[in-house]
């Protein structure tokens, strides 16, 4: 998906839940949507404190905080655990947990789609009399291109 399809399908998303998408919300997930892998919280103050080449007056991290959150819980994103950092979600219309491959060599992220592994883990928890509130697959390897 293009940055622009996504970003889209977000406005859409928003507009058909009434969620507002404030400037610092949008540009923050055009930060994550455009870099080139996972993205920490400290890297997204610094590009909001960075335009045109010049420093500006540093963003406040609740700022940044916030707007992730925001994302996070609207499933606009995704936080890798393992990683404490954050990629965009290439589905955000359904709400859903995220299963992804890493690569070890570069960092590129693949988000795995479908729920089945999902469904496999809630109901063998389920079957353990465990009440799951939060999954997070998260595997890692070497890509085809790594190999």
């Amino acid at each position: 998906m293009s940055v622009a399809s996504i970003l889209r399908e977000v406005e859409q998303v928003c507009l058909k839940r009434e969620l507002r998408l404030t400037p610092t919300r949008r540009q923050v997930l055009e930060l994550i949507v455009t870099a080139d892998g996972p993205v920490k919280a400290y890297d997204l103050l610094d590009a909001l404190s960075t335009q045109d080449g010049k420093k500006h007056r540093r963003t406040a991290p609740p700022t940044v905080y916030r707007a992730l959150d925001f994302l996070l819980d609207n499933h606009f994103i995704h936080r890798l655990e393992t990683l404490n950092a954050f990629v965009c979600c290439v589905h955000p219309e359904e709400a859903h947990n995220g299963q992804f491959l890493i690569c070890q060599e570069c960092d590129m992220v693949i988000e795995v789609p479908g729920n089945s592994l999902s469904k496999d883990v809630l109901t063998a928890a389920k079957a353990q009399g465990f009440a799951a509130d939060k999954q997070v697959v998260e595997v890692y390897g070497k890509c085809h291109s790594c190999q």
